[in-house]
Order: structure tokens, then C-alpha cells, then sequence
């Protein structure tokens, strides 16, 4: 019992205190994955089944995920809500060198007719756009991965225990924000790609190639080229609807001045 006792508290030891630089990476790994691995109960066995999942977020940094109501994962986390979310790109050299966040979640299932579903079928498409061939498919369903706690590996030596307020930003009046995401995404892919543009490769000195806006949020924009994600965060988080347009404008002079 002593060396178990000592053990929990050697593990604990190794958690570092979380701050803000800890909670910018968490968000920012969770904003720009593409996809991740799902971990739930198999409903059948009881066994832990981990699954491949295309990833995007809700406006708030929620995990959403779309999957057909066929496969395994989708039966588990229907029995049992309770899940896991590894996301984190392993990049070049050694996979556990780099950075990845656990998250512990609860799924939620978005029934079709609903406001929710509307949000996250376009904020899902704009990071997934092949998955209209399949998204509306009666067997498909969006998921809201509603967040638990967390864990952060941010490197060796680097753990954190994340809470839900460290990676969930609740937006005030969201159906604003939504409507208001909708058109701006749009007006700023058809005229102003140049910004864009200036957006990726000059402020987030991002490798050239044809940038557009995903996503956005009071806290940031979401690019994408291809199979490349970046998130440009605000300096600070935008108090309204009203400020978007200037903040954007703002970033474009910045980077045209840089």
C-alpha cells in the first residue's frame, strides 16, 4: 500500500501546474486537428475500442466528430457517452516528442432538424469539404464531443490536468455569431483571398499555397490549404460581433506592414 501510495504521488510530481502557455497549446492542438483517435466502451464486448476520426470544432472549441450510425465506435459512445479523444499531429522523429491532448468527454448526438446541427454541419464541411458527398446520408450523424477534463503531454516532461474551463470558450449570443460566421467566411473567401493569404504566410509564417478561412470564432480564425490547418488567435478575445470587421482589417494592415 506505501509503494502505491508513493507511486501516486511520485506520478503527481510530475504535473506541472497549468498556465496560460499550457492552455494556448491544448486549445491550439484541439483547433487545428484534422483528425484523432476516439476511445470508448464497445457495446457488445466491453472491451476499449479506439477509432480514426475526422475531427473539427464547434464554435466554443467543443470536439465534433461525424460518423455513420453502422460502425462499431458510433454504437459504443450511443451505449456509453463516456469517451476519449487523442489528437495531436506526430510529426518528424520520435512520435512521443511531440505534443498531443487527452480528452475526456462526453458524446453528444445532434439530432438533424436541429440549430445546433446546421452550425456544425457547415463549420465541419468547411475542414472536411469531401464529406458532403456523405454527410447528409440518413446512417450519418454529428457528434458534440462535450468536454470532461483533459490532459496535456505537451513534450518529455511536459504533463498538465486540464479542467473544462482551460479549453472551452462559451460564446454569448451564438446565433449571432453564427449567422455572422456564415457570411463573413464566405465574403472573405470570395474577395479577399489576398488577405487570407497575408493571414497564413506573413503572420503565421505558414508555407505559401492557397489559403482560405474555415472557420472563426470570438478567439480566432481557422485556415486551411489542403491537408494544412493553422489557427490564427486574436490578440485578444473579441468582446462582440462588432468587433470582427476591424479586427480583421487590422491583422491585414499588420501584415502587410511586417
Amino acid at each position: 500500500m506505501a509503494n502505491s501510495d508513493d507511486a501516486r504521488k511520485d506520478q503527481k510530481s510530475l504535473i506541472r501546474p497549468t498556465d496560460d502557455t499550457a492552455r494556448l497549446q491544448a486549445k491550439g492542438l484541439v483547433r487545428t486537428a484534422r483528425f484523432g483517435a476516439l476511445a470508448a466502451i464497445d457495446a457488445a464486448t466491453g472491451h476499449p475500442v479506439a477509432s480514426r476520426v475526422s475531427v473539427a470544432t464547434d464554435m466554443d472549441g467543443t470536439p465534433v466528430i461525424l460518423t455513420s450510425m453502422l460502425s462499431g465506435h458510433t454504437e459504443a459512445i450511443c451505449q456509453t457517452p463516456s469517451c476519449s479523444l487523442l489528437v495531436g499531429e506526430p510529426g518528424k522523429g520520435d512520435p512521443l516528442a511531440h505534443p498531443r491532448v487527452s480528452l475526456f468527454c462526453s458524446a453528444k448526438q445532434i439530432m438533424r432538424q436541429s440549430v445546433e446541427h446546421k452550425r456544425l454541419r457547415r463549420r465541419y464541411l468547411s475542414r472536411h469539404p469531401k464529406a458532403a458527398l456523405y454527410a447528409d446520408f440518413g446512417d450519418f450523424s454529428f457528434f458534440r464531443l462535450e468536454l470532461m477534463g483533459a490532459s496535456l503531454n505537451g513534450g518529455f516532461g511536459k504533463a498538465f490536468e486540464l479542467d473544462p474551463s482551460d479549453l472551452i470558450a462559451p460564446v454569448e449570443d451564438l446565433p449571432t455569431w453564427a449567422s455572422l460566421e456564415e457570411g463573413a467566411v464566405i465574403h472573405m473567401n470570395e474577395a479577399h483571398l489576398d488577405a487570407v493569404k497575408l493571414y497564413a504566410e506573413v503572420l503565421l509564417k505558414a508555407e505559401a499555397a492557397n489559403w482560405r478561412l474555415a472557420c472563426l470564432d470570438p478567439e480566432g480564425l481557422d485556415l486551411v490549404a489542403g491537408d494544412w490547418t493553422e489557427r490564427l488567435w486574436f490578440a485578444k478575445r473579441l468582446s462582440g460581433p462588432e468587433d470582427l470587421r476591424p479586427t480583421l482589417v487590422a491583422l491585414a494592415l499588420q501584415a502587410r506592414n511586417t
